[in-house]
């Protein structure tokens, strides 16, 4: 069936050689005259592949897949800002502990 969307991305750098992938797929509806067709988001890592689908099958259905990929999205904003205010944290507290290792030695 023709994809009206394809998009398949490594999630690590590559040279990490870590295999961790996002696939996905949208059918295409040719139009809105096919309402059976396989969209799915697969999101892999090392070990374990999770599979989220999208049923466009009925009214019902299509609302339903637009509240869940609303509420993924939602989701991922508020867990990378908390993650990247932990990384912070972190930098900040290994830069003063750097800081205060250097404070600490003796000159010579």
């Amino acid at each position: 069936m023709a994809k009206a969307f394809r998009r398949r991305e490594f999630l690590n750098p590559e040279r990490t050689g870590h295999t961790s992938y996002i696939l996905a797929e949208i059918d295409s509806t040719h139009n809105g005259k096919v309402i059976h067709g396989t969209n799915i988001i697969l999101i892999a890592d090392c070990h374990r592949t999770v599979r989220l689908e999208f049923f466009l099958g009925n009214a019902e259905a299509r609302v339903d897949s637009i509240d869940k990929i609303d509420l993924l999205l939602g989701i991922f904003a508020q867990y990378r800002e908390c993650l990247k205010a932990q990384i912070e944290l972190i930098d900040r507290e290994e830069f003063s502990s750097a800081h205060r290792d250097c404070k600490r030695k003796p000159s010579k």
